[in-house]
């Protein structure tokens, strides 16, 4: 039976192991090798999955046919080849799609129905747009140095986008990059409203957003940084409102619970920590979640449970009550790092005595899986 140790201070000697028994049933329901790359990127966006690849490809399949697709390979039509590199982020927001690439560029898509009803990808933009371009590029101030030699406007990502998120209203996009800054773009015009120059000293992997607009970046400084948007009459730019450093090396994946109470970070030193509102508005660690071998890659949060994707070729599913969290499963099946996570309630299978939800995992072993969970009420 999985186990977890349990620590709830930051020095091991005061750690204690607890148990769950709990009989949870888990199992892989779908499994394809994508051929040629591996996948970077994964999200659910209504009926569809929506896969990036290191190859520069963007696939869009539906979810409710995953396996007939998969046996008859009949992705072509579904497949987008777009810019350079590897697709690093995916986020959805209604009909509209955003993608950050290792081409230091994020391209906005919607989905269209032909004819045959049949759906596609469309590009709509890429950022930043054009106009935005030559409106700050004629600008001196608006130029800023990237290197000893060269400049760029504050507008350009100039390293790889890592990571993006999206408002609930869809209303604002943030993207983080390896160039170490945090970007907030408009969606209605496509305009960068804001950019965020050194907001850590290293390259920023992860960002997670809360509904009420609080910004949480992660970076391989090891440190995870909170964003808020001031409300002064000079300018309503984002401040930093703490800086958390507690991970002993570089922070891959942010996630933020259900209620948003708690922020989960995952990093290269194999831990996870479980971070908590106080009373006074500060994030303390209440736990450290230990039980995976390599370094966190990713997380994702669906109700109650918290799932990491791991470089030791495995997946964990968590479960925390009052501070104590308990490991319920492993799944096991990846023969590489387990690279990208979602999750959602499998509520045609869920009932009055037990809970269903699908994970998809993807990595870079380049398999797609899905699996079902499910637990008792």
């Amino acid at each position: 039976m999985p186990h977890l140790q349990i620590s709830n201070s930051q020095d091991d000697s005061q750690s204690q192991y607890s148990y769950y028994h709990l009989p949870v049933t888990h199992h892989c329901i779908v499994s394809i090798k994508h051929k040629n790359s591996y996948i970077s990127s994964l999200v659910i966006g209504g009926k569809f999955l929506y896969t990036g690849s290191s190859n520069k490809e963007i696939r869009m399949l539906k979810r409710d046919n995953l396996r007939y697709e998969f046996d008859h390979e009949n992705l072509n039509n579904s497949m987008i080849i777009t810019g350079k590199g590897a697709v690093k982020s995916l986020v959805v927001s209604a009909d509209t799609i955003y993608s950050a690439h290792q081409d230091h560029k994020i391209r906005v898509w919607k989905v269209d129905e032909n004819e045959a009803q049949q759906e596609k990808l469309t590009q709509l933009a890429t950022l930043p747009t054009f106009s935005d371009r030559a409106l700050t590029i004629l600008i001196p101030k608006n130029h800023v140095q990237v290197t000893r030699h060269k400049k760029s406007t504050w507008v350009h990502h100039n390293d790889t986008v890592s990571a993006l998120a999206v408002s609930g209203d869809g209303l604002v996009l943030y993207s983080v990059s390896w160039d170490r800054t945090l970007k907030i773009w408009r969606t209605t015009d496509l305009k960068c409203l804001e950019s965020v120059a050194n907001a850590h000293d290293d390259a920023i992997n992860a960002v997670a957003l809360s509904s009420h607009g609080d910004v949480y970046t992660g970076s391989t400084d090891k440190k995870i940084k909170i964003w808020r948007k001031s409300n002064s009459i000079e300018g309503k730019k984002h401040y930093l409102v703490t800086t958390l450093e507690k991970h002993r090396s570089g922070i891959n994946a942010l996630a933020l619970s259900t209620n948003e109470n708690v922020l989960y970070s995952g990093a290269s030193d194999r831990l996870i920590m479980v971070w908590e509102k106080s009373a006074d508005d500060d994030m303390v660690v209440v736990c450290t979640l230990k039980g995976h071998a390599k370094s966190i890659l990713s997380l994702s949060v669906v109700s109650d449970l918290l799932c990491s994707g791991s470089a030791d070729e495995t997946i964990r599913i968590w479960r925390g009550v009052e501070n104590c969290y308990f490991c319920l499963a492993v799944l096991e099946g990846h023969n590489g790092p387990v690279k990208c996570l979602t999750s959602e309630t499998d509520h045609s299978r869920s009932s009055d005595t037990s809970a269903s939800y699908l994970i998809y995992s993807a990595g870079l072993d380049s398999d797609i899986k899905v699996w079902q969970i499910g637990i008792p009420l």
